[in-house]
């Protein structure tokens, strides 16, 4: 039984580590809860407050070099193939 419970429980944790990858990745860390920074030199990524924010391209143009800025090239490549469970999650923020 206790295995089943574990089991059940890593199944959960996993769902919502894919549900929002952006607080899994550690993206509110920098960018605020829900994309809404309260730290001036962060951007805020939330829809409702950058609605013309195209994040999947942000993503990708970060991880090729296309995009230029130390912190965000370091750590964009660890959003990869999560772009778009990203972009839907800001969106609904």
């Amino acid at each position: 039984m206790k295995k089943v419970l574990l089991a059940a429980s890593i199944v959960l944790s996993m769902g919502s580590v894919q549900a929002n990858s952006f607080d899994a990745l550690g993206c509110s860390g920098c960018h605020g809860a829900g994309g809404k920074s309260a730290i001036p030199s962060y951007p805020s990524l939330a829809k409702s407050v950058r609605p013309n924010l195209d994040i999947v391209k942000a993503l990708k143009d970060y991880q090729s070099g296309a995009r230029k800025n130390a912190t965000m090239n370091a750590m964009a490549p660890m959003a990869a193939g999560q772009e778009q469970a990203i972009a839907d999650y800001l969106a609904g923020q």
